[in-house]
């Protein structure tokens, strides 16, 4: 197929839409005569796998006219493995009802022959794409995972829309027109999901409890219930997710959000809204609101109280309430679950006058689901501002950290237990400090950085001199932008002389990596490698003592027992024969600790025997809460508390990161680090205060009547038995034993004594987390 059908400038005037495949994952979409399509690899590494298929589900790949490797030999590959990835693909194709025998005469196209571009000429026949992004699973010691693949797909103008694929079988569909409403029932347990067609619209929708609607009385969901309830401004998917009415029961349940920007609750919009606007007459979802529920005899009113799903309403520091353009792209949607037999009402908002629509009303799809399927709780987060959503994952250890709590947080991509029933924060910081704990750490980002200008990539990204790494040895870094600001803080590992592993928080380092090496000329490949990693930390005294036992090591490597501190080690569970495992001598804890990384798929088996071997030792499981404790106490950094793009690392109280005069080679912010005086700078120090009542990150630092900084973190410590914080001053202010206030309520009203010390707060001389 040449493009000559549909030119580029064409094309990309298109309506189009876009799809993530991940690594390890196929995608099946149907090309349509004189449509086109497009495929990215996002790190230029991974390659996709391609079959063709007529309208008589016959391979036809070798007729697309395009370069490419015979065989998907590599999805086929994968298909062979006796894993989860193999029956994942297994089950997609089985769906599709395509027999994968048919792969021998389909393609592969290698990652740096992408991107491929494909188009159907006008009077083609319709075709059935399947593109696979392919790999085999990554053991600890490789660093060849699979990756995903980025489809953009351009349609007819005259080509409807295509909804997102149903999360399951719908009981019932429901469309509403742009400007109108529709009313429908569901009852306790089912599912209903409010989709968003074409992209920036709002949707009202308000639900009434219909057996109370049976004997005439209109209970509604209350928005200062639900706010009271919630203890939130907005409730959030998450322990904060139920919508209750006047009586102080839940009603709806939030399970999946896409988006994360709406409006909970404001009145739909009214007539009143468009004729102070200047528009008498205009259709409202007040008015279409009374109409559709006029035959369930609810009295009409001049305004609705709704949750207003993607409207992009925003409070001002004035308490002003704006709005703009909603967040919400084609496809996007939220979830819910109803609590009781709900009539619900949902509108396409009709409002042309103003951003709150992109000043084009669109149509609102919902789906109802019965109440036998399960859907996973997940919100979206975006790398990037224009990239498609990813929802929330599952770490590998969820399942069995699950069986021991239900308080779970939303931490940079993934549930993670914030503390855990029957302990508690407390204990749990005990456990630690005290015995040995396990956490799961699996959030962390991990990128594999491999080629002839590996070395010399991180060494310009990253504030450390790593060309003195050995194999097998860590270095914490920081890594800044040309400001000097911090990107992100993380250890990297070197795992060969032009092989590095860099583990961090953020997973746009992966991209900021790449720019880079664009930017430099440099031949190297970043690839991310988080969904093949997931790893538990083991913390305190015992750590060593528990995973001596447990940990196999060939005699090539060193044993945990001779593991040093910020090195790291291959080696297996159990013996020769088990699931291979990297441990590393690292944590965030202040205490003798190490991390243990496995394939997810081997998550519960090293779970397990972590935790029956930690029996003896008084093992305890190790939530957020207390994590936070523990890493304050030892004066460690956490991002958006005591870094950020404005801060520095000398700011941020990791200076030893810069050797600004023992590292020759220029690195990202060192022109503007080297500028700025030393003396000139604010300096993150600690803070005793003189109350066991907590302060928090924000709070003013005051001499008198003037701040002289602020808390970034707090906690209160049972070591010291008193509040502490970790807390940037002004240099004047710095020296420990200076004495200082933390203001609370408006910063003046009431302040709190306080005296500055030096970091860390406990084990002055870090022995132990060196023993």
């Amino acid at each position: 197929m040449e493009s000559r059908y549909i030119p580029t400038e064409q094309a990309l005037a298109l309506p189009c839409r876009r799809y993530r495949i991940a690594g390890q994952y196929a995608l099946r979409l149907q090309l349509l005569p004189g449509e086109r399509l497009s495929v990215m690899t996002q790190d230029g590494e991974q390659g996709c796998d391609l079959l063709a298929l007529d309208q008589c589900n016959q391979a036809v790949t070798s007729t697309l006219g395009i370069e490419m490797q015979p065989s998907a030999a590599l999805t086929r590959s994968q298909l062979d493995q006796s894993n989860r990835a193999a029956e994942r693909l297994s089950t997609q194709f089985d769906s599709w009802q395509i027999d994968t025998d048919l792969l021998e005469q389909g393609g592969h196209v290698p990652g740096s022959w992408l991107p491929l571009e494909l188009s159907r000429p006008m009077d083609s026949e319709p075709l059935t794409l399947v593109m696979v992004a392919p790999g085999k699973d990554m053991t600890v010691s490789e660093q060849s995972p699979a990756s995903e693949l980025n489809v953009t797909h351009w349609h007819l103008p005259n080509h409807p829309l295509e909804l997102p694929e149903p999360l399951a079988e719908p009981i019932n569909e429901i469309h509403i027109p742009h400007s109108s409403a529709r009313t429908y029932q569901v009852k306790a347990g089912e599912w209903i999901q409010i989709i968003d067609v074409a992209g920036k619209q709002s949707s009202d929708f308000i639900a009434f409890d219909k057996a109370a609607l049976d004997q005439g009385e209109e209970l509604t969901m209350d928005a200062a219930a639900t706010r009271t309830l919630a203890g939130s401004v907005m409730p959030q998917p998450g322990l904060f997710s139920r919508f209750a009415d006047q009586r102080l029961q839940p009603m709806l349940e939030v399970v999946q959000d896409t988006v994360g920007r709406h409006d909970s609750f404001m009145l739909a919009c009214t007539p009143k809204f468009y004729e102070d606007s200047g528009y008498f007459g205009h259709i409202s979802c007040t008015e279409n609101f009374n109409r559709e529920l006029a035959a369930y005899n609810v009295a009409p009113r001049a305004g609705w109280p709704a949750i207003n799903f993607f409207f992009n309403t925003y409070v001002e520091p004035c308490g002003t309430l704006s709005a703009d353009e909603p967040w919400s792209r084609p496809g996007d949607y939220v979830l819910l679950r109803a609590k009781r037999d709900l009539v619900c009402a949902s509108s396409a908002c009709p409002d042309d006058i103003d951003p709150a629509n992109g000043w084009t009303p669109t149509d609102i799809h919902v789906r109802i689901y019965s109440a036998e399927h399960e859907f996973p709780r997940a919100i979206a987060n975006r790398i990037t501002p224009e990239e498609l959503p990813r929802m929330t994952f599952q770490t590998a250890f969820h399942r069995r950290t699950s069986a021991l709590t239900k308080r779970f947080v939303e931490y940079r991509g993934y549930w993670l237990p914030s503390e855990f029933e029957g302990w508690g924060r407390r204990a749990e910081y005990l456990a630690c400090r005290e015995r040995v704990a396990v956490m799961d750490l699996t959030p962390l980002r991990k990128f594999e950085v491999v080629g002839p200008d590996a070395e010399r990539l991180m060494q310009y990204a990253l504030t450390r001199n790593v060309r003195r790494l050995s194999v097998g040895e860590i270095a914490y870094s920081a890594a800044c932008h040309e400001t000097g600001g911090m990107l992100d803080d993380g250890t990297l590992f070197r795992m060969g002389e032009q092989a590095f592993r860099w583990i961090c928080g953020d997973a746009y380092s992966g991209t900021w990596l790449r720019e880079l090496a664009t930017r430099q000329g440099y031949q190297v490949s970043v690839r991310e490698s988080t969904q093949q990693l997931h790893n538990l930390a083991i913390q305190g005294p015992h750590s060593r003592e528990l995973l001596s036992q447990l940990v196999w090591n060939a005699e090539t490597q060193p044993s945990v027992a001779q593991l040093g501190w910020f090195h790291f080690m291959i080696g297996r569970l159990g013996g020769a024969d088990g699931v291979p495992l990297m441990v590393s001598r690292t944590g965030y804890t202040g205490e003798l600790g190490f991390e243990v990384w496995c394939h997810p798929d081997h998550g519960e088996r090293l779970w397990d025997a972590v935790w029956k071997a930690g029996q003896p030792y008084g093992l305890a499981p190790l939530g957020l809460d207390a994590l936070d404790m523990l890493r304050i106490e030892a004066g460690l950094v956490f991002a958006d508390h005591e870094f950020c793009p404005e801060t520095n690392p000398f700011e941020a109280g990791i200076g030893f990161t810069v050797p600004m005069k023992t590292k020759e080679e220029d690195f990202v912010g060192r022109e503007a680090m080297a500028r700025q005086a030393p003396e000139s700078r604010h300096k993150l120090m600690g803070l005793v205060i003189d109350s066991t009542e907590l302060v928090s990150h924000g709070d003013q630092i005051f001499h008198g009547r003037f701040p002289v900084g602020g808390v970034t973190s707090a906690t209160q410590s049972p070591l010291l038995k008193q509040s502490i914080a970790l807390c940037r001053l002004a240099p004047d202010f710095a020296k420990p034993g200076t004495p200082l206030e933390v203001g609370r309520l408006d910063g003046q009203q009431k302040r709190l004594p306080a005296e500055v010390v030096a970091l860390p707060f406990y084990d002055k001389e870090r022995t132990r987390v060196r023993s």
